[in-house]
């Protein structure tokens, strides 16, 4: 099965970031850091199309050797 690249983590002070699983860093959106988000419904939906939009650029380019389940 595929590993998803990004997950959510809250944060001491209580906000939410969006970061990428295999580095630990937050994920950049349109050239800014995805940290200091005010809900997890917010979080939760950018890290689902983050790892959309990852997934299908893994299948588009073959990265998925024997499929996946």
């Amino acid at each position: 099965m595929a590993t998803l690249r990004y997950g959510v983590r809250r944060e001491p002070d209580g906000t939410w970031t969006v970061f990428d699983v295999f580095t630990g860093l937050p994920a950049i959106v349109a050239g800014h850091p995805s940290v200091d988000l005010p809900d997890i419904e917010y979080a939760e939906e950018l890290a689902a199309i983050l790892n959309a939009n990852d997934l299908k650029q893994r299948l588009s380019h073959g990265r998925f050797p024997g499929g996946f389940a």
